[in-house]
Order: C-alpha cells, then sequence, then structure tokens
C-alpha cells in the first residue's frame, strides 16, 4: 500500500511537471524588453521560441511568428530541439507510469514487470526535466550575457514569465521521477521475502523422536 501512494505521488508531480512544460514551449514570454532606462514607457516587447510580440499601453497585442528558422541564433534553434525532446518523453513517462501502476491490471503482467515498467517511467522523467532544465537555463544564460554586455547594440531583454514556468516543471519532473525510481527499489525486498517465505512453507515438515533410553527399556522388560 505504501509503495502505491509512492507512485501515486511521483506520477502526479510528473504530470504537473508536463503541463508546465507544455505550457512553458508555448509561452510568448521567455524574455521581455528592458525599460530601465526609460523615464516612461508606452509600450512592451517580449519574445518567446516561436514568436515575438508588441503590447501597448492599451493592453491590445500583436504577435508575429517568426518567419525564418536558419537566420534564428543557435541557441534559439537548440532550445527548440531541447523542449520538444522533452515533450516526447514526458508523454510517453507518463504513459508508462499508468501502465506500471500496482492498482493496473495488464493481463497476466507480474508485479516486478510492472517495477521495471514504473522504473523506466521515472528515467524519462528525468531526462525530459533535465531536457527543460538545459533549455531554459541555456536561454537565460544568453538573456543575461546580452543584457550586461556594454558592446551590444540590439534590444536587452529580462528574464520572462516562461523560463520560470520552466525551472518549476523540470524541478517536479525530477523529483516526480526520482520518487518512482525509489517506488521500485522499495518494493523489491518485500517481494524477495515473501518468495522465501513461500519456499520454506513449501518444504515437507519432518518429525523427529528422541532414541530409548537403557531405562524405559530395563523397565518395559521388569
Amino acid at each position: 500500500m505504501a509503495s502505491m501512494v509512492v507512485q501515486l505521488m511521483g506520477m502526479f508531480l510528473g504530470i504537473v511537471g508536463w503541463c508546465l512544460e507544455s505550457s512553458c514551449i508555448n509561452s510568448a514570454v521567455w524574455r521581455r524588453a528592458s525599460h530601465g532606462e526609460a523615464v516612461m514607457t508606452s509600450s512592451s516587447r517580449y519574445e518567446g521560441l516561436w514568436m515575438s510580440c508588441a503590447s501597448n499601453s492599451l493592453g491590445a497585442s500583436q504577435c508575429q511568428r517568426f518567419k525564418t528558422v536558419l537566420g534564428l541564433p543557435g541557441y534559439i534553434q537548440a532550445c527548440r530541439a531541447l523542449m520538444i525532446i522533452a515533450l516526447i518523453l514526458g508523454l510517453l513517462a507518463v504513459i508508462l507510469a499508468v501502465m506500471g501502476l500496482k492498482c493496473t491490471k495488464l493481463g497476466s503482467t507480474s508485479e516486478e514487470t510492472k517495477g521495471k515498467i514504473s522504473l523506466t517511467a521515472g528515467i524519462m522523467f528525468i531526462l525530459s526535466g533535465v531536457c527543460v532544465m538545459v533549455a531554459v537555463s541555456w536561454y537565460a544564460v544568453r538573456v543575461v550575457q546580452e543584457f550586461y554586455d556594454p558592446f551590444y547594440g540590439g534590444t536587452k531583454y529580462e528574464l520572462g514569465a516562461g523560463l520560470y514556468l520552466g525551472w518549476a516543471a523540470a524541478a517536479l519532473e525530477i523529483i516526480g521521477g526520482a520518487i518512482l525510481c525509489t517506488s521500485f527499489k522499495s518494493s523489491r525486498p518485500a517481494q524477495t521475502r515473501s518468495l522465501n517465505y513461500n519456499y520454506i512453507a513449501s518444504q515437507p515438515q519432518k518429525i523427529y523422536r528422541s532414541a530409548p533410553s537403557e531405562n524405559s527399556v530395563s523397565k518395559a522388560y521388569v
């Protein structure tokens, strides 16, 4: 029962992390234009992995997708690839986590096989979280470098809300995957003990009787 609760907790954290991950990749606020030197601002600009947007003081916003792929900086293309890989890994991990639950019946699948499926789901959750962590951290490092570079002539940006979503998603997926891996390890000793108990119980019982003593023999002759 305890291992099943641990499995459900790990799967829940992984699913929440995957949902935040999908929100992060679709977010258009990975970086926001800095207005530190401006006294009054009537518009703001922000960008994501797929589009660039601008909004005015009235609340109206207009977004435009990047027209080229090869013309984008290399780190943006790498972050796109990492986020897509993370989404695929996370989706497969969710499916495997549901299949590996102890309360799920899959034909004649044994508990050991379900444990291995759950372990695989945990590893895939961890890999998905690592991909997200690398993507958002790499993007954040480039934003910070451009912001503090005195020779950078373009628009300076600050960290956006999409990056914080990515960090939260990566943390939840890594924790959920680690919990799933721990649940598999904690369920193995109990299974081994039950097997040993069944083996001992299946052995035929032997009854030993003590040999007759000399006193008892002499009494029988008298």
